[in-house]
């Protein structure tokens, strides 16, 4: 973003260094590199009506930026009484907050001030499933990184079991002890993913979500890492009979690597043949998948799970049948958390930057709470693939 931009998403700026209001709002900025293009509603939004005065608690930051025709970032730099804003537009933030009926939050009103905060990290999932699955042990350990780095405490909610879907999120929002929130894991059509969004709560999503382009999102391409070995599979070893994993396709991230393996398949020259099975992300269920594949698939050359537990799963059961792994099928995964490094043989997948995606995500949320992030900032981090033995390569 160059200074002018960086200008006009706060405000045209007067020679004596003071910012006024300019017509409309700020320009969004991309992070890293270019979302996938959008879907579902076609990208677009319409925007919501700011909520009549009198209903506390329910106005965002962005309303009152809209009724003034300021960026989200220059409203909160109004209210937080930043020298750079012109003081016409803090008045003018002001005056709209008092007829909304807004209430700043207070954790990032104390983050703003210098004193210690804290954030919450939401996963629609059992407790047990997240501290006892690799990826959000990754993710938290970027999270906790930066929380570190800004001295706040950090708070994970989770579901008290599988039939409670909305207690992470309602137990943040009823806090309100937490300055801002990250959701990771939400499926695609989970209403209380907009909840969050629209609440008067800063908000980072993990993953692609393309109902929602005003939220703030963190993720990696996932339909070029799927492709990616999809093009191994295919070009680099003629593998053109494959069974393909897919994890439960009422979310984004695995739409997205089904969908790069498909279309990498239908643009070969090869011609080229798939069944597809569809698991939860577990080892159990990446078994019952592969029993699916080699039952229904005469000839499979090669097993495509989308991540590595469920290729894993997919091991045993084609060892169970007396089959080689890369001999007689070939194998691949996605992910690389720990798993697809410790098998015989070695697992071909993607790399995934949970970590870094952690900390992205927390550095982001911490920007915004803070006023200075660009509305919105969608941020795509590098993948990478990395070729094991398991589809039949043999890396130096």
């Amino acid at each position: 973003m160059t200074a002018a931009e960086r200008d006009r998403s706060r405000g045209d700026r007067r020679e004596d260094g003071e910012v006024v209001p300019p017509g409309r709002g700020g320009p969004e900025e991309r992070g890293d590199a270019d979302p996938p293009a959008g879907g579902g509603d076609g990208g677009g939004r319409s925007r919501r009506r700011a909520a009549p005065a009198g209903r506390r608690g329910t106005v965002t930051l962005k309303d009152v930026a809209t009724a003034v025709g300021i960026s989200q970032s220059a409203a909160s730099m109004a209210l937080a009484d930043h020298p750079r804003i012109s003081a016409a537009t803090k008045e003018a933030v002001r005056a709209a907050a008092a007829k909304l009926g807004y209430v700043p939050n207070s954790a990032g009103r104390a983050l703003r001030a210098g004193r210690s905060t804290s954030i919450a990290v939401v996963v629609p999932q059992t407790g047990r499933h997240v501290f006892g699955h690799p990826y959000f042990m990754h993710l938290l350990v970027g999270v906790t990184a930066e929380a570190n780095a800004h001295d706040a405490a950090l708070m994970v909610s989770t579901n008290p079991d599988e039939s409670h879907g909305v207690a992470a999120y309602e137990r943040v929002l009823r806090s309100q002890a937490a300055s801002g929130a990250i959701v990771a894991s939400a499926s695609i059509g989970d209403p209380n993913v907009n909840r969050m969004v629209d609440a008067a709560l800063p908000v980072v999503l993990i993953g692609r979500f393309v109902h929602l382009p005003h939220a703030a999102s963190v993720g990696i391409d996932e339909t070029a890492g799927a492709a990616a070995v999809a093009h191994h599979l295919v070009e680099d070893h003629g593998l053109t009979r494959i069974g393909y994993i897919s994890g439960p396709l009422d979310h984004q991230t695995a739409v997205d690597r089904y969908e790069g393996f498909r279309a990498t398949l239908a643009a070969s020259r090869r011609p080229c043949t798939h069944t597809l099975a569809v698991g939860d992300f577990s080892e159990e269920s990446g078994t019952l998948a592969a029993r699916q594949v080699l039952d229904s698939m005469s000839d499979v050359q090669a097993i495509f799970a989308a991540n590595d537990e469920m290729a894993y799963g997919a091991m045993l059961e084609i060892r169970s049948r007396g089959l080689r792994i890369p001999e007689d099928i070939a194998l691949a995964g996605y992910d690389d958390f720990g798993v697809s490094r410790l098998t015989t043989p070695g697992i071909t997948t993607v790399r995934v930057p949970a970590e870094s995606l952690g900390r992205k995500a927390a550095a982001i949320l911490f920007d915004l709470v803070d006023g200075t992030a660009p509305d919105p900032v969608h941020t795509v981090l590098p993948f990478e693939l990395v070729i094991r033995e398991s589809c039949g390569s043999h890396p130096g």
